[in-house]
């Protein structure tokens, strides 16, 4: 028990004092003030590939195509891959990210592109990442990974606890009141 104790503590070390620090941040969001900065690029998409790009119009949500991903990336410094977009007059691509925010429309009649990222900041970039929000396959997989490690870790140290309990005649009481204090709380002050 011991050894599995300390390996998953080593496990979750760092993540759990990151999830701890970014409880608190996000507990407080309302009196952190952010002061999101805002990026945009502009560009026009050439006639031959506009004219592609309206025949290919009709369907109301279908990916990227890969001349178009191609221009993107090139023009504007964007890779989209072939993300999901939304065909109506406009072709309009949502990129959200943790930290912020982004997104890019072409209008299918002029051509235009218009591409605006919002950066909300660090403190907003590690509130998503303790949320997985926007944050992909493999982190998603992490976090798994590691609400796996802090069970462990956790059901291992009750393990400890009652082998250690006889002891310390205060390390049943101590836990108990871990349960009731949220519990009074939840019942007592949440509405």
């Amino acid at each position: 028990m011991r050894q599995w104790h300390w390996i998953s503590a080593a496990v979750c070390l760092v993540g759990m004092i990151l999830f701890a620090v970014t409880g608190i941040t996000l507990n407080h969001a309302g009196q952190i003030e952010a002061k999101p900065q805002v990026s945009t690029r502009d560009a026009t998409v050439p006639p031959p590939l506009l004219r592609e790009l309206k025949a290919q119009q009709g369907a109301a949500k279908r990916a990227v195509p890969p001349a178009l991903q191609t221009w993107i990336a090139d023009t504007l410094g964007i890779p989209v891959g072939d993300r999901e977009a939304e065909w109506s007059q406009e072709i309009y691509v949502s990129l959200p990210r943790p930290g912020g925010d982004a997104w890019l429309s072409i209008d299918l009649a002029s051509g235009e592109a218009h591409y605006e990222r919002t950066d909300r900041g660090w403190i907003a970039y590690l509130n998503d990442l303790h949320k997985g929000r926007n944050t992909g396959a493999a982190w998603s997989l992490f976090l798994d990974v590691f609400a796996l490690a802090c069970v462990i870790f956790c059901a291992t140290g009750l393990v400890l606890l009652q082998l250690m309990a006889r002891q310390r005649p205060m390390t049943w009481p101590m836990v108990g009141l871990g349960l009731v204090i949220p519990v009074l709380l939840a019942l007592l002050f949440i509405h």
